[in-house]
């Protein structure tokens, strides 16, 4: 009797599968998309409306295909076990052409966790093949090699060469820069607030005169300060005291933009590490109990949690924390446009805890098991409570209010985070009379939006409804790659060759830059993937307007490509050079291109400085090297001193607690960091920016950060945390 095989996307999966099996089974990976449109042509046979996709067996895929084929014509039967979702059923489909089998005859098997139990349910509940989700990638597939084999010659041609545009990466795009539009044409707003201290506690004027202050009620420093000289000599009355219990709700279990929000925001993982390390974790490590799979799928846009994993998670949290702490609950939003029946990221086990894997996983692998692990546990605890007290100190003139609050039950926060921390106020009675100890203006301005960050961006693109779980990372990764953004301090930044991209697509391919079309394009993969739509009909709405387009704009962009003759004639063969762009700037090239290849970069004047060489007292200058700009002395190759042009930052009013030095803002392979000066000597660092101000629990120096959209002041020892 022949063996069974078993046809997985990832070795890593396949190693850990076959763990689970006997010897009747042989599981291999196709690593991946076997098949694929070529790299090099179109690819897309369109013959009377209708796209025929010219799949073929990629270089890198000949040998996995041979064996494959080999092993196939070996096997009595032969399953189909790649990601169920529509990536890996269109992978499915491809094997099955290449090793000569019909796609709608062979077992197809799906599971959401790799462990023993979950296997063998899938052996024993194999199903065929979802033709529809295979046509719903085919269509998102060649949808956008059409956008790409199209559009980007294009732009190549007319601004420079080196880029591309595409149906979910130009929408991104189009945000980012949208974002920087309103950061240079923001202008700040100033106002003012007014406080008052009470018993040592400060409290904000809500009402003056009766009228209730909105933001902008008082607009200057004069208007600020007649108000703080009215007010503070009187005498307030203790009007009203509010208590009422609030609640802080449990959060919901982690889908895959969550997951990589929560990893770059909490562990400094960028989404794209985020989705490496999650992906080993799902195909599985080794654990105390073998290898296996250690977390469900981490592609999925579902809150969705299997019952029996609920009812173990409720189990776990009686027995660790007690009946009072556990709550099964279920979470129904989801993503715009949620495409699969997946569960929501979990722990495949919630009684292998971190602590068990400490031996077992990498320090990052670890980190990220540990999130997922504790916010599904919290998923299905109770919510924390707090009660919350306003005073309201009253007189014919204006009105004041404080609060302040305190943690009264900790409900999810006992395994998922910390809470704020309590704002605990001085005993106040009703009808008390007591005059200000200050009334103070504080003059504040109005900021301009933020810039995204990656997690932030993700967001974005999860609620407009743009991309999938799988596309998020990639999109954000290809922008950088193409140098259409910079990630500095954590934040996207446009380049120039973005703004010029996004200004063309917008004038000439509005659809392509456009959130609500690109949400469109996802519903109507969506209707094609529930068998509700034809895909080759869709491709045709498609194709035919945006041709014209496409025509139109050989026609009218003009082209950024002008060249600006410098004056000079080519060492090479005489004809005038000119100054071109390319993917990386400037450059001076021969006009006689491409008949003569002669370039060479353009040489920028050193920029003298104020500064004078410490060494041989020569001026410095401004140049540039492989890490950005820096000083140099004008006396070189005879001196060789260099310094950085930005000194890095030292943090006012704060000393190290280890040695006294000072602080300064570092950069690291990982990001900014803050660190000692006399390091390595003291090897002080704090992830956030420290403060002059101590930890009321062990008395270690503190750092302001933002915690779960709060900002908060953190301990940089024992990690308590109190609101700002």
């Amino acid at each position: 009797m022949g063996k069974k095989l078993i046809i997985v996307e990832s070795p890593a999966k396949a190693k850990t599968i076959k763990n689970f099996l006997g010897k009747d089974y042989d599981v291999i990976a196709s690593k991946g998309h076997i098949r694929d449109l070529p790299k090099t042509s179109f690819g897309i046979k369109i013959e009377e409306d209708k796209f025929i996709p010219q799949y073929r067996v990629t270089k890198d895929h000949q040998a996995t295909a041979k064996e494959l084929k080999e092993k196939a014509k070996k096997a009595d039967i032969v399953y189909i076990a790649t990601d169920e979702d529509r990536e890996g059923e269109a992978i499915g489909f491809h094997i099955a052409h290449v090793i000569g089998k019909k796609p709608d005859e062979l077992p197809r098997i799906v599971f959401h966790e790799i462990t023993k139990t979950a296997i063998k349910n899938a052996l024993e509940n194999p199903r065929t093949l979802d033709i529809n989700r295979v046509n719903a990638q085919q269509a998102r597939r060649l949808l956008d090699r059409i956008v790409g084999y199209k559009l980007s010659p294009l732009l190549n041609k007319k601004i420079q060469k080196g880029l591309s545009a595409g149906r979910v990466q130009s929408a991104a795009l189009k945000l980012v820069v949208d974002r920087e539009r309103e950061i240079k044409a923001f202008k700040p707003k100033e106002y003012w607030t007014i406080e008052g201290i009470f018993k040592k506690t400060e409290g904000s004027l809500i009402k003056y005169h009766g009228k209730k202050l909105d933001k902008f009620d008082i607009s200057n420093k004069q208007q600020a300060e007649e108000i703080v000289k009215e007010l503070k000599p009187l005498t307030y009355e203790v009007s009203k005291i509010e208590k009422k219990i609030t609640t802080s709700k449990s959060p919901a279990p982690f889908m895959t933009s969550t997951l990589q929000q929560v990893a770059s925001s909490e562990l400094g993982f960028s989404p794209r590490k985020t989705m490496q390390i999650a992906q080993k974790l799902y195909e599985g490590v080794k654990t105390p109990v073998g290898e296996t799979g250690i977390i469900t799928y981490m592609r999925t846009d579902s809150l969705n949690i299997a019952k029996e994993a609920q009812e173990a998670a409720v189990e776990f949290i009686k027995k660790m924390f007690g009946d009072e702490y556990a709550e099964p609950k279920t979470y129904d939003k989801k993503a715009k446009n949620a495409q699969e029946a997946h569960e929501a990221i979990r722990p495949v086990d919630v009684r292998l805890t971190p602590d068990d894997l400490k031996n077992y996983l990498t320090k990052d692998e670890l980190k990220l098991y540990t999130l997922i692990y504790s916010r599904f546990l919290a998923s299905q605890m109770k919510d924390a409570k707090f009660e919350t007290q306003n005073i309201y100190l009253t007189n014919e003139k204006g009105e004041f209010k404080i609060s302040g609050k305190k943690l009264i039950f900790e409900g999810f926060y006992k395994v998922y985070g910390k809470p704020s921390a309590d704002t605990l106020l001085p005993e106040f009675k009703e009808k008390e009379k007591l005059k200000p100890e200050d009334v103070k203006a504080i003059q504040h301005f109005t900021k301009p939006p933020e810039r995204y960050t990656e997690a932030s961006l993700i967001k974005k693109l999860e609620t407009l409804g743009i991309g999938r779980p799988s596309t998020y990372a990639p999109t954000i990764t290809l922008l950088q790659n193409r140098d259409y953004v910079e990630l500095k301090e954590k934040k996207l930044y446009p380049t120039e060759t973005a703004f010029n991209v996004i200004g063309v697509l917008e004038k000439h391919f509005p659809d392509i830059v456009d959130a609500n079309f690109t949400a469109n394009m996802e519903e109507m993969l969506d209707l094609i993937a529930s068998g509700n739509k034809d895909w080759q009909e869709m491709l045709k709405e498609f194709y035919h307007p945006f041709m014209e387009l496409i025509q139109k704009g050989e026609k009218e962009i003009p082209s950024q490509k002008i060249a600006k003759p410098i004056g000079e004639l080519c060492p090479e063969c005489g004809n005038p050079l000119v100054i071109r762009k390319g993917r990386f700037g400037e450059f001076i090239a021969c006009s006689n291109f491409p008949k003569c290849k002669y370039t060479r970069p353009i040489e920028k004047e050193e920029k003298k400085v104020d500064v004078k060489c410490e060494k041989c007292g020569a001026d410095m200058v401004i140049k540039r090297g492989k890490k950005g700009e820096f000083l140099a002395c004008s006396n070189y190759p005879e001196c060789k001193n260099t310094k950085p042009l930005n000194p890095p930052e030292v943090i006012k009013d704060v000393k190290c607690p280890g040695c006294g030095g000072d602080i300064i803002k570092r950069k690291g392979p990982r990001g900014e960091f803050y660190g000692c000066a006399n390091y390595p000597e003291c090897k002080f660092i704090s992830k956030f920016r420290p403060v002059n101000k101590k930890c009321p629990e062990c008395g270690y120096l503190m750092a302001e950060r933002t915690y779960r959209g709060k900002e908060v002041y953190e301990c940089i020892k024992c990690k308590k945390r109190e609101e700002k």
